[in-house]
């Protein structure tokens, strides 16, 4: 349970933190920044995943 406590306070100090860099210029610049590369990710993971379900569904249908 004391872990569990801490990981919360963790938790709203990182978002406090995060709040109070945001108001900045370079603070928005560096968020935007981070919020396209894990867009980036998330549609490359998106890709492979569909490109590998069309391989399988094409090997399941060629037996």
């Amino acid at each position: 349970m004391k872990s569990f406590l801490w990981l919360l306070i963790g938790v709203a100090v990182g978002f406090v933190v995060a709040h109070k860099v945001n108001e900045t210029p370079k603070g928005r610049e560096f968020f935007g920044s981070l919020d396209k590369k894990a867009r980036d990710f998330g549609e490359a993971v998106t890709d492979g995943y569909r490109q590998r379900e069309a391989e399988l569904r094409s090997a399941i249908d060629g037996e």
